[in-house]
């Protein structure tokens, strides 16, 4: 059998049609003379319908499936008698007139359904039966979709994508490198870049004039927050190019993104601040402008204060700042 469609992408406007489905069964409902399938692909579910009077050989087949038995099934798209507001495939049903099992399975370990009661370690163990979960083809389906657009942004704004070596001499830098061995060469080693600066600016220098890359980064180090061993970053180099002109081109990359892929809308360009501003009135260069309290200088009300502590401070041509906690005087001594 040749698939004609995904099963989470069958429609209503199918209806009357015949279509070759193939993926996993997600679910099976045996009630008697008729047995309910949801067959799953990477596009979501469809409810399959085994009639045992109307087709005895295809009803034997499902009447076998089990939880992730890997089918194929031929037959006609009809209306739901009972329609599932929870699924996009809710209104319609496959009614099958043949039906192949592909693989078996073994029952698996958790259950294939977001939010599973299941350790991350025992996810990882059974990664691929982890990444039929919906909430994970999601993410993958959306990064998919982020990198489209990325490439389709830049091409439009005459950067080529360049690849640059993953494999080259220890540059130290900030960041621990990965090293690989040699075997040509006994006691060498390459390193893993923790990015393609220096290829980047050999670009630039022969006239490559806007490169960019979606590019693989290597790092040494223990993890943190918002950082693995490796990684991918957006990585860009603009000759001829003022600050104004990168911040937009980033900006528009930004804007892009969120709006073709997630439907937000975002207001560019986006609010500037001094870095003087920003340790002033946060103490940070990485400011979260959420934060409401901001810092005060004091300086000018405590500069005559018997206090010698701020005073002295003052004196000595320093500063003296605070953060404002409203309605705090009764809560701190």
């Amino acid at each position: 059998m040749k698939r004609t469609n995904y099963a989470g992408r069958t429609s209503e406007s199918q209806i009357g049609e015949e279509v070759v489905l193939k993926g996993w069964v997600a679910k099976r409902r045996n009630l008697g003379g008729l047995i309910f399938i949801d067959l799953r692909d990477r596009e979501g579910i469809v409810q399959l319908v085994f009639d045992e009077k109307q087709d005895p050989e295809a009803f034997e087949v499902a009447n076998e499936c089990r939880s992730e038995y890997i089918i194929e099934a031929r037959g006609l798209v009809r209306q739901r008698s009972e329609i599932n507001p929870d699924i996009p495939t809710g209104k319609i049903e496959v009614a099958v007139q043949e039906a192949h099992i592909l693989a078996k399975s073994q029952t698996p370990p958790f259950e294939v359904k977001d939010d599973v009661d299941a350790s991350e370690d025992l996810r990882l163990q059974y990664r691929y039966i982890d990444l039929r979960r919906p909430e994970m083809m999601k993410n993958m389906k959306l990064r998919s979709k982020v990198a489209s657009i990325i490439h389709n942004y830049y091409d439009n704004h005459d950067f080529m994508d360049v690849e640059t070596p993953d494999l080259t001499r220890s540059t130290p830098e900030g960041a621990r490198d990965f090293l690989v061995p040699s075997r040509l060469y006994p006691g060498h080693f390459y390193a893993l870049p923790q990015s393609p600066q220096l290829f980047k600016q050999l670009l630039m220098a022969a006239g490559v004039d806007r490169y960019y890359q979606m590019a693989r980064c290597f790092r040494d180090e223990d993890l943190r927050g918002d950082r693995q061993p490796e990684f991918t970053q957006v990585d860009t180099e603009m000759s001829f190019a003022t600050a104004q002109d990168i911040q937009d081109m980033t900006e528009g990359l930004i804007k892009r993104v969120m709006k073709e892929a997630l439907g937000v809308d975002v207001k560019t360009p986006f609010p500037r601040m001094e870095w003087q501003e920003a340790m002033d009135k946060y103490g940070s260069d990485k400011p979260d402008t959420r934060f409401g309290m901001l810092i005060n200088d004091l300086s000018d009300i405590v500069k005559d204060s018997s206090f010698k502590v701020f005073s002295g401070t003052v004196a000595d041509g320093n500063y003296v700042r605070a953060i404002c906690v409203p309605n705090g005087a009764d809560h701190y001594s």
